[in-house]
């Protein structure tokens, strides 16, 4: 995939990162990186746990532990529906991979302006892997090792999240395991900047974030994105621009 196909990839992952602010329990909601570095995590259980280091090296690697997760699921994901319409030829499965990825982004949209909740019910599926994983988190915790932390970053990618299901609809649409992980790369990337602001500004942010008008603003954005991408395909041929617009099918 080219940087024009990733493009509306990464900016649904800088506008849905409104989601991680102030909605997803379990992903890092402070992260200082001043030179004691605190995180705050919200686990399984609900109480809020205080992570402490010497730099802001442990927030690094936690993001890339999270990320690393996004591209693992991303890789599963266009794997499997690569080989699936390879061995069984069926007609019409990138199209119909097209459309979905296409009302997922519609679906996320109206999640973050809190206008359709739809996305909660996966995330409610979801919530029966993590209960298998959460007690993994344990002996993670306090994350004082570089080491630790990107273990425990990699775990909490794995957290349910409407938001990543909605994109990983779009890695199932690349058709091979490496553009899935490319995908969910372009899209990790895209949150990078909100969970890294989050632990410069801390709540002032998550508040901020947190107001209707800025999530609304997002939401409009991706859902922008899927409609786009809905129009293109029930419309055929279309202008060539829409490419760095629109999620574009695996050739």
């Amino acid at each position: 995939m080219n940087g024009a196909q990733l493009l509306p990839v990464f900016v649904v992952g800088l506008a849905g990162s409104v989601h991680c602010a102030g909605m997803c329990g379990g992903i890092v909601t402070a992260l200082a990186t001043t030179t004691t570095t605190t995180i705050t995590v919200i686990p399984a259980n609900g109480g809020p746990s205080r992570l402490r280091g010497n730099d802001g090296l442990r927030v690094l690697v936690y993001n890339a532990g999270r990320i690393g997760s996004y591209m693992l699921a991303g890789a599963l994901a266009g794997g499997l529906a690569g080989g699936a319409r390879s061995m069984a030829s069926l007609a019409g499965v990138q199209l119909g991979f097209y459309w979905l990825a296409n009302a997922m982004l519609i679906a996320l949209g109206l999640y973050l302006m809190n206008a359709w909740r739809g996305l909660a019910k996966l995330e409610q599926g979801g919530r029966t892997l993590w209960r298998h994983l959460a007690p993994a988190a344990k002996p993670l915790l306090p994350a004082d090792t570089p080491a630790k932390a990107f273990a425990l970053g990699a775990l909490w990618g794995w957290l349910p999240c409407g938001m990543v299901y909605s994109v990983l609809a779009t890695a199932l649409l690349s058709g091979s395991a490496a553009d899935g992980a490319t995908v969910m790369l372009a899209f990790g990337l895209g949150t990078l900047p909100m969970l890294t602001g989050l632990g410069l500004l801390g709540a002032r942010l998550r508040q901020a974030m947190q107001r209707r008008p800025v999530r609304i603003a997002c939401g409009l954005l991706v859902l922008g994105f899927g409609a786009l991408g809905l129009a293109r395909a029930a419309g055929g041929v279309t202008p060539d621009w829409m490419e760095m617009l629109c999620i574009t099918p695996h050739p």
